[in-house]
């Protein structure tokens, strides 16, 4: 009877000691991300402008915080389109459409920002897996039987295009800690910054160890007239194009009559 009541007390004195370990077990690291609105409205003077992301890291690790080990990765990404990328041909002394591939699911803009060089925060690898940065976006073509030189080649032009247009951009730097979990991240909107509903994602790593990912959604939309103008194009495209159609009938009419010569 002593010996049963000895081993019952052991093993309650285990599970009590696993629990206890449990409870004193360090909860994961965590990042979240904050927007001071939801919507930002651009007009048809938007000139472009910075946007700041604040966030924060939860159950952070004192230690790693202190020595600066922590990384962090912001992106702004636009909605994705179908996006075709066109090579001209000088054919008869006139620049034609000569080829084309068409890309699905293309983000219409992707602004990165990030607290150090992309080769100091993780590795290749890792970018890649994450599809994280200018140069690991996924870009699929509609035609996959394209010859894989082709498409490479359509592919690089695609994203030169969007870099020269100020679409896809890198801030390095951009993300700075204002404390040990604090951050502030500032993203880059372009003059003509696509409207639709954006995704902020934000990436935590520690010694080059990916941890957490976390998003918020942000929608850029026109103000004013223009916002009018565009909803009626979205909502009654037919009547848009009749208009459209009428007014540069009416615009090519009065130019004749005023520039006419008698």
């Amino acid at each position: 009877m002593l010996f049963r009541r000895g081993v019952l007390l052991i093993l309650l004195l285990t599970v009590a000691g696993q629990a206890a370990a449990q409870q004193e077990e360090p909860q994961p690291e965590g990042i979240q991300i904050g927007l001071s609105t939801d919507s930002v409205a651009i007009t048809s003077d938007f000139a472009g402008t910075n946007l700041t992301i604040f966030g924060a890291l939860d159950n952070a690790d004192p230690l790693v915080s202190l020595q600066g080990r922590y990384d962090v990765i912001v992106v702004l990404e636009g909605p994705p389109r179908t996006t075709v990328v066109r090579r001209k041909t000088r054919v008869l002394g006139m620049w034609i459409n000569t080829q084309s591939v068409a890309f699905r699911d293309v983000p219409a803009s992707y602004s990165v920002a990030m607290t150090r060089q992309p080769q100091d925060i993780t590795d290749p690898a890792s970018y890649s897996r994450l599809a994280l940065g200018v140069d690991n976006i996924h870009l699929r073509p509609l035609d996959a039987s394209n010859a894989p030189m082709t498409i490479e080649e359509f592919t690089a032009a695609l994203r030169q295009q969007k870099e020269v247009a100020g679409l896809y951009v890198e801030n390095v730097g951009g993300v700075q800690f204002l404390s040990r979990t604090l951050f502030r991240a500032t993203l880059y909107l372009a003059p003509h910054v696509p409207v639709g509903t954006h995704k902020a994602r934000a990436f935590l790593f520690r010694n080059g160890t990916f941890l957490r990912e976390t998003s918020a959604p942000l929608t850029i939309r026109k103000a004013g007239v223009e916002q009018r103008i565009f909803e009626f194009a979205q909502q009654q495209s037919l009547l848009y194009g009749l208009f459209a159609v009428l007014l540069a009938i009416l615009t090519g009419w009065l130019g004749r009559l005023l520039f006419r010569r008698d």
